[in-house]
C-alpha cells in the first residue's frame, strides 16, 4: 500500500487539528449560550454539557480498542468525522430536552473516535522527533482561537442559532481534511501482545487529570454566561477565550525546551498550582480587566503546558502496542469523567447564577487536589515495571 510522505502527513494531521479544535472553540464557549437561547434552565445545561464531556469516558475506549487491536486510526478518525457530521444535522432542529440530549449522546460518540487516534498518528509520524508534537498541535490552537473570537461576533450579530452552521461548515472541513490520510492495517500476534498494565504513577497521574478537568467545569459550561453576568459582551468574551489560546500556542512553542529540562510530573505540578490561582483570580476579579486578563494568560500553564506533559507522561508510560488505549484513557477519564462531573456539579452550584462565584471556589478545589494526587506520582518510565503494575 503506497504511503503520502511523512511531510505530507503532517501538514493534514495540522489541518486535521485546526478543525478538530475550531469545532471546539465555537462549540465549547458558546454551547451554553446556545441552550440557554433556546430556553433550557441552568440544571438542564450543565446535563447537556456534561454529555459532551460524559460521552468521553466510554467512547474513546471503545475506538481505542478497535484501533490498536487493527490498526486502522486513519479509518477511524474518517469514519467518525463523517457519522459525526451527519448526526450534527439533528442541532437544526429546535427539539426537546430529551431531544437534545440524544443528540448530543450521538454524534460525540463517533466524535471522540478522533482526537486519541490523531495524537497517536502524529506522535508516531514524528518518531524520534516528538519534540516537534507542540508545533503540530500549535494548530488546533489557531483553529480554536479564529472560531472563539468569529463566534462570538457571529452570534453578537446573528443570534445564537447561528450555531449549528457555523458548526456544519467546520466538520465538513475536518472530513475533508483526514481523507488525504494513509490507511494502514496490521496483523496482531495476539500471544506477543502485552497485558495492559497500570502501576500507582499511572493511577495516580488518571486521578490527578480527572480532578484537574473536574475543576475546569465551570470555565467548559460557564465561563461565557459568567463574564455576560459581570457585563461583558459574547464577542469581548470570546476575545477574552483566544487570549487564553494565544498564551496557550505560545506554551507550546516553549514547552519541549521545557520538557527536555524538567520532568514532566515538575511541570504537571507547577501547572496545576498555576491553575489554583487562575480560578481564585476568576472567583474574586472578574470585574477587573487587569486580573481577567492575567487569568486568561494563565491557560498557557492550565492546558498548554499540562496537554504536552500529559501527553509526553502516557506516550512514555504506556506500550507501543497500547498508545491508543493509553491515550483514550488520559482523554476518557481526564476530560470525559472529569469534565463532565465538573460542568453536572457546577450545574447545581450555579443556580440562577446567584452561585456564580462559588463554582471557580470549587474548581479551585479540585485544582488542588490535582495537585496533591501529583505528589504521589514518581516518574512514567515505572509505568514498564511489571512487578508494580495491575494487568487489564
Amino acid at each position: 500500500m503506497m504511503k503520502v510522505r511523512p511531510q505530507a502527513s503532517l501538514a493534514w494531521l495540522s489541518a486535521c487539528y485546526f478543525f478538530f479544535f475550531a469545532i471546539l472553540g465555537i462549540m465549547v464557549p458558546y454551547l451554553g449560550v446556545f441552550f440557554d437561547d433556546r430556553g433550557f434552565n441552568p440544571q438542564q445545561i450543565g446535563f447537556l454539557l456534561a454529555i459532551v464531556m460524559g460521552t468521553r469516558i466510554i467512547a474513546p475506549n471503545v475506538w481505542a480498542r478497535v484501533a490498536d487491536k487493527t490498526g486502522m486510526r486513519a479509518q477511524l478518525i474518517k469514519m467518525g468525522a463523517l457519522v459525526a457530521a451527519f448526526s450534527y444535522t439533528s442541532f437544526f432542529y429546535d427539539g426537546s430536552f430529551t431531544y437534545m440530549a440524544i443528540s448530543l449522546a450521538v454524534y460525540t460518540f463517533f466524535w471522540n473516535a478522533i482526537l486519541a487516534q490523531l495524537e497517536v498518528i502524529t506522535l508516531e509520524t514524528l518518531g524520534d522527533k516528538a519534540y516537534r508534537y507542540g508545533a503540530i498541535r500549535s494548530f488546533g490552537s489557531i483553529g480554536y482561537i479564529c472560531l472563539v473570537v468569529a463566534g462570538g461576533f457571529a452570534i453578537e450579530a446573528f443570534g445564537p442559532q447561528v450555531l449549528p452552521y457555523i458548526g456544519m461548515g467546520l466538520f465538513l472541513g475536518m472530513l475533508l481534511c483526514s481523507l488525504p490520510l494513509p490507511n494502514e492495517t496490521k496483523t496482531v500476534n495476539r500471544g506477543e501482545t502485552k497485558a495492559l498494565a497500570f502501576n500507582r504513577s499511572i493511577i495516580w497521574f488518571l486521578i490527578a487529570a480527572m480532578l484537574l478537568q473536574m475543576s475546569a467545569g465551570p470555565f467548559y459550561g460557564f465561563f461565557v454566561l459568567y463574564l455576560k453576568q459581570a457585563g461583558y459582551t459574547e464577542s469581548i468574551a470570546g476575545i477574552f477565550v483566544a487570549l487564553g489560546v494565544v498564551s496557550e500556542i505560545v506554551m507550546f512553542m516553549f514547552a519541549p525546551k521545557l520538557l527536555a529540562r524538567f520532568s514532566v510530573i515538575t511541570l504537571l505540578k507547577v501547572s496545576t498550582a498555576m491553575t489554583v490561582i487562575r480560578w481564585l483570580l476568576l472567583a474574586v476579579a472578574v470585574e477587573s480587566v487587569l486580573w481577567l486578563t492575567v487569568s486568561q494568560l494563565l491557560h498557557s500553564f492550565t492546558f498548554g503546558l499540562v496537554h504536552a506533559a500529559s501527553i509526553q507522561f502516557v506516550y512514555q508510560a504506556f506500550d507501543k502496542s497500547h498508545q491508543s488505549q493509553g491515550q483514550a484513557l488520559y482523554a476518557s477519564l481526564g476530560f470525559g469523567l472529569g469534565g463532565s462531573m465538573g460542568i453536572w456539579i457546577c450545574g447545581f452550584i450555579w443556580g440562577d447564577g446567584s452561585g456564580a462565584v462559588w463554582t471557580w471556589v470549587f474548581a479551585a478545589m479540585c485544582a488542588a487536589a490535582s495537585l496533591l494526587a501529583l505528589y504521589v506520582i514518581h516518574k512514567p518510565g515505572s509505568a514498564l515495571k511489571a512487578s508494580d503494575a495491575v494487568a487489564a
